[in-house]
């Protein structure tokens, strides 16, 4: 008997293979989607906060969604430049520090390792001139000279400094006209599901919704706490680079280990470049140790809460997999993607709970 499809066999197939070839696409165009998948994580985070001013209401008075989108993204674009103008003169200010310290620091160390290794039967000398030299001729950069630098590279890459610039530029557009007709796109989305999956669908996305703002609040309360813990540590420790570095520390919190790491190298090679001995040493540690506890056990249990189901290591696997996958673009969709995984498990061992495979 010859194999054939019902009418219905024949949409459905048909259908399924246009949106895998459209996702392929998005596949093949994964550096020019990026700036809108970047747009439309940045709407989604902050609409919310659109719709809220867009409800207030002053007597009769309502507020129009154009002045709610806005403000917001006045002030989000504000806090992204204010971090900018906190970090960068900071560090710039300590690289006369670093040029001076280094070569004390080699000498600590060389001090530290030669009786070490005689021990051991090892007789090496570090030539420390030569390694002060070295030193102080790459931290010795003037401004003319990073200048040039700057110039050349831009004449190098040129293309890659017009990409990056582009992009910058494109996204807060796209996220603007996004953040304008948030809840257009959303009917849009609602309009194109098969109308027999638009409940359940309607109702996973609704899950979906929750767990992400739950997961968001919770992540940027913990971020805020911990860069202000961590800045206002390393001041009292009398650190020169105390507030970028706990900036650093408490806006990559969001990867898990990967920002508490990088934050804690950083302020350690500042604490054993400007403290002698290593007291300085030991109470970044301290106090490193202390946050994370902090974090581990009071702030992310309370603030984000173990019950929206994307653990560390569910969040660290999902960057890992979805940057291998897709990229730039995969780095962007990882936490959606997996809170959608993540509500689409428990729908399908729900069902699984329920069939007669399980219960016979």
């Amino acid at each position: 008997m010859p194999f054939s499809l019902t009418p219905e066999q024949k949409q459905t197939t048909f259908w399924l293979v246009a949106w895998l070839a459209f996702f392929f696409l998005l596949y093949l165009l994964g550096p020019t989607v990026a700036p809108f998948v970047a747009s439309a994580i940045l709407a989604y985070a902050l609409s919310g906060a659109v719709n809220f001013l867009e409800r207030r209401r002053v007597g009769r008075w309502r507020m129009p969604r154009l002045f709610a989108v806005v403000i917001v993204m006045t002030v989000f674009i504000a806090i992204m430049f204010a971090l900018v103008l906190i970090v960068v003169p900071v560090i710039q200010k300590e690289i006369p520090l670093l040029r001076v310290q280094i070569p004390q620091f080699l000498i600590k160390l060389d001090m530290m390792l030669a009786p070490l290794l005689q021990q051991l039967g090892i007789n090496v000398q570090l030539d420390m001139s030569g390694l002060k030299k070295i030193a102080s001729e790459q931290l010795a950069t003037s401004g003319d000279q990073i200048w040039s630098t700057v110039l050349n590279s831009l004449r190098i890459g040129g293309g890659a400094v017009l990409g990056w610039f582009v992009t910058l530029t494109l996204v807060p557009v796209v996220m603007f006209y996004m953040l304008l007709d948030w809840h257009g796109l959303m009917r849009s989305v609602a309009d194109a599901i098969p109308r027999r999956y638009v409940d359940q669908t309607v109702a996973m996305a609704r899950e979906v919704d929750a767990l992400l703002a739950e997961y968001m609040r919770g992540q940027l309360l913990v971020m805020i706490v911990l860069a202000v813990f961590y800045s206002f540590a390393l001041t009292m420790l009398g650190l020169d680079v105390a507030i970028p570095v706990g900036i650093i520390s408490g806006v990559l919190v969001f990867i898990p280990y990967v920002g508490f790491g990088l934050g804690m190298v950083l302020a350690l090679v500042a604490a054993v470049l400007q403290f002698p001995g290593w007291y300085g040493v030991g109470m970044v540690a301290g106090i490193y140790l202390f946050g994370q506890l902090f974090e581990s056990f009071i702030l992310t249990p309370r603030l984000v809460g173990e019950r929206i189901g994307l653990s560390a290591l569910t969040v660290i696997f999902a960057l890992l997999a979805f940057g291998q996958l897709f990229g730039f673009t995969g780095v962007l969709l990882a936490l959606p993607a997996s809170a959608v995984l993540m509500v689409a498990f428990r729908h399908l061992r729900a069902h699984y709970l329920r069939s007669s495979f399980y219960n016979a």
